[in-house]
């Protein structure tokens, strides 16, 4: 079963949805890997997280990391939905102290125990960024360059923590951001700060990845939301 791709994220969740319903999926089974799903519902990735983050939010997925996605069962106690409720009581400046108090960690460990195809998958996010036609495409490969650095810690829970980070971060800064252009400017701040987060990771220089996604993730909040 193949579904086109769709551009709007209520059209993507209820394509997830109408999958997960054609596939006579029972509680507690697990759904197929996210390369199956992608293939088959025609999204990107990142769209495809967002819906599962949606999904997950309403209790109708949950997520082991290491182990896979899988559907909500009748005796399983529903997992809270605490992204959801962090981020109606998270104002956007709390949020980017949070991101300031744990990406940068991040990111030290990143440069501790990167891999070489990590290091790729970094270096293709930003160059994604950078060639991005729109705020959208931006934001998406942005997403994934964070996400990459968390994975190349090669650490379960950081990871875990990070994807918990995201989704709060999603929903507090989606509703706060007016972009004045179609597309980032070539002068766009992010794009040299991402290079020497990632110049610091291939490296092997903990201590300066470390300040690099501090700089980095300080300027994004100052450029948004003012100083912090």
């Amino acid at each position: 079963m193949v579904i086109p791709m769709h551009t709007s994220r209520q059209n993507s969740l209820d394509s997830l949805k109408t999958y997960i319903s054609a596939g006579n999926y029972a509680p507690g089974d697990r759904l197929p890997a996210e390369r199956e799903l992608i293939g088959a519902l025609g999204m990107t990735r990142n769209t495809l997280r967002r819906a599962m983050d949606t999904l997950e939010q309403e209790g109708l997925i949950w997520r082991h990391v290491g182990k896979g996605t899988f559907l909500s069962s009748d005796s399983r106690e529903k997992k809270p939905e605490w992204p959801g409720e962090i981020s109606r009581q998270l104002t956007p400046v709390k949020m980017m102290r949070a991101r300031l108090s744990i990406e940068p960690a991040i990111a030290r460990e990143a440069a501790i125990n990167a891999s070489s195809e990590a290091i790729g998958r970094i270096t293709r996010a930003i160059d994604g960024t950078e060639k991005a036609p729109d705020w959208a495409t931006y934001e998406a490969f942005d997403d994934e360059f964070h996400h990459a650095i968390a994975a190349a810690t090669d650490n379960m829970l950081l990871m875990a923590l990070f994807d918990q980070l995201n989704q709060v971060q999603r929903a507090v800064a989606w509703g706060n951001v007016v972009r004045e252009t179609e597309c980032p400017p070539r002068s766009h701040t992010s794009f040299s700060e991402h290079r020497l987060v990632a110049d610091a990771i291939e490296a092997r220089n903990p201590g300066g990845a470390h300040d690099a996604m501090r700089r980095h993730i300080g300027s994004v909040s100052a450029r948004l939301f003012g100083e912090i």
